[in-house]
């Protein structure tokens, strides 16, 4: 993939991913992603990442059913970011709320405050464990 060429990654092989909702812009969530990710995200139009924990791919989605479906991916001034434009399907976050970023830090610095509502628990999405 010609476009993917000048793709700067780390030293493990890997670029980060800002997912970011095409309809409303909320960012949902950030992973990381190798090139074969990349290739596969734009082929199937399903978000793909590298697990750095589990040291395989994992396409969003496919544990819980939410999945990302791909409109439109950019890339960075540095080449070294991506930006995935997904239609989200229910939650982005392994922990049930639309957005991974759903903590916001007080002005104080001393507390987060969730702010936004948990839309399943991770028991409903995944199952007792």
């Amino acid at each position: 993939m010609e476009a993917l060429k000048d793709l700067k990654f780390d030293g493990n092989g890997l670029i980060p991913a800002v997912v970011q909702d095409a309809e409303n812009g909320q960012v949902l969530m950030v992973g990381y992603m190798n090139r074969e990710a990349v290739e596969q995200t734009i082929l199937t139009k399903k978000v793909t990442f590298w697990s750095r924990s589990r040291q395989k791919f994992w396409i969003k989605g496919e544990t819980s059913g939410h999945f990302q479906h791909l409109k439109r991916l950019y890339v960075d001034c540095d080449q070294d970011c991506l930006l995935a434009e997904v239609e989200q399907e229910g939650a982005a976050c392994h922990e049930g709320y639309r957005s991974c970023f759903f903590r916001e830090v007080q002005s104080s610095g001393e507390r987060l405050e969730i702010i936004a509502t948990q839309l399943k628990t991770p028991e409903e999405i995944y199952g007792k464990k």
